[in-house]
């Protein structure tokens, strides 16, 4: 029995390791592409090629970046008009992308600290709208591909801001804590802190709506991804 717990939990251990090296893989892969979109952007000339150099850039990233505004704006429309401000940053100066070391994380604090701006900028009345975008079903159709996702989405949505938002980058954007704290200037521990306390109350919310079991390996998926 003893030499049987012992082989799971090593072999737990080598899922995790191939699991997170699979996701570092595809991140350096993705910084990659936005490297050389970016470079592409500053090195076109004529307005068609650089439109359509743009386009592949939006392509690459809007629906991610407005995945995550959204977390903070809690509008659908609101977050593509963060996103928007950025993707004309990005057309006047690529470089600024060309430069970075990790222009994926870069990219979202850009368009994290232009949520931040809109949010502020917002008058108290506009709470009235924001009701009305929940009744009408307009308030994050970025994730409401069907039922279940939406419940996630409705009950991620009644977390803090704070930890909402490491949980998005975390599990939609497989962020590691360290690459998560970056973003949102933090420390990794922080990063870890939050993410665990908001996939505890996540949980509990999902397990009124999509029942115990669900619940469950959602916690136990948590416990281990924050420990790694």
């Amino acid at each position: 029995m003893g030499d049987g717990r012992l082989f799971s939990k090593k072999l737990d251990k080598w899922v995790r390791t191939a699991h997170h090296r699979r996701v570092m893989a595809h991140s350096i892969h993705f910084n990659c592409q936005i490297h050389q979109a970016a470079r592409e952007v500053a090195q076109a000339k004529v307005a068609s090629t650089r439109t359509y150099a743009l386009s592949r850039f939006y392509d690459l990233t809007a629906e991610r970046l407005v995945r995550f505004a959204a977390t903070i704006t809690r509008r659908q429309h609101d977050a593509e008009d963060a996103v928007a401000t950025v993707m004309l940053k990005v057309a006047s100066r690529p470089e600024l992308l060309m430069r970075a070391d990790q222009p994926w994380h870069y990219l979202l604090r850009m368009v994290r600290n232009e949520s931040l701006v809109v949010v502020r900028g917002r008058s108290r009345i506009s709470s009235i709208g924001a009701m009305a975008e929940r009744l009408m079903g307009r308030s994050v159709d970025v994730v409401e591909k069907d039922d279940e996702r939406q419940v996630i989405w409705q009950a991620l949505e009644s977390l803090p801001d704070d930890q909402r938002e490491v949980i998005v980058l975390k599990v939609w954007e497989q962020l590691t804590f360290a690459e998560i704290g970056e973003v949102l200037e933090l420390s990794p521990s922080t990063a870890a802190s939050r993410y665990r306390y908001g996939l505890e109350k996540l949980t509990q919310k999902l397990e009124r709506s999509l029942g115990v079991h669900y619940a469950s390996s959602v916690v136990e998926s948590g416990r281990s991804e924050a420990v790694s």
